[in-house]
């Protein structure tokens, strides 16, 4: 798991079992790049769920979430919002590159079951997407990020939503293991402790 998903997934919810379960013992990795977890010698994994290896459980962790795209006030004194996902070509985009894909991102959108994807350009590429929302809040472009790494700063006025009706919401990350796994009572625990409720 990324560094930034595990510090807003798993701080809070690993937190609160090692509180309650104070014998427990936990070994937390994060990685940018999907790693074949189990191969690596690791018992479980976290990943969005459209990612999980189909042969292993996957628990949800967190609701559905979406993708969305953001600028500053500042970068829009200078330039229109786009009203379709096509005119972010004409746009200074803040790139995102994936280790795992080893390339740039498109952007993917989607609207009334239709999906979209669009290769943006940009000064600026990032794989750590703390960066990328700084940039945004700097001005320097839009950028394209999960909705729940932006609210304070939506809520403030620091950022601004746009293309709204094309963020789609899609299931979000995932807790997963082997299914042919022998689950000591521990495990079970934690399995628990991380499934998402709603």
């Amino acid at each position: 798991m990324a560094l930034g998903a595990a510090r807003m997934l798993l701080e809070p919810l690993l937190l609160e079992y090692l509180k309650r379960y104070p014998a427990m013992a936990l070994e937390v990795v994060t990685e940018g790049a999907l790693v074949d977890v189990i191969g690596q010698g690791f018992d479980a994994g976290f990943r969005l769920a459209e990612v999980v290896p189909p042969d292993m459980i996957a628990v949800p962790v967190e609701p559905s979430t979406r993708m969305i795209v953001v600028g500053a006030p500042s970068y829009f004194k200078r330039r229109e919002r786009p009203k379709r996902p096509q005119d972010l070509t004409q746009h200074a985009c803040i790139n995102i590159r994936l280790p795992t894909l080893g390339g740039i991102y498109a952007w993917e959108f989607e609207r009334r079951g239709r999906p979209l994807k669009v290769r943006v350009d940009g000064q600026l590429v990032f794989n750590s997407t703390p960066l990328r929302i700084k940039a945004a809040l700097a001005g320097l472009g839009l950028a394209y990020v999960a909705e729940d790494q932006v609210r304070a700063p939506l809520a403030k006025g620091q950022l601004v939503q746009v293309l709204d009706d094309w963020c789609a919401p899609f299931p979000g990350y995932h807790f997963y293991y082997p299914s042919r796994r022998q689950s000591s009572s521990a495990f079970a625990l934690l399995v628990d402790a991380l499934r998402y409720r709603g």
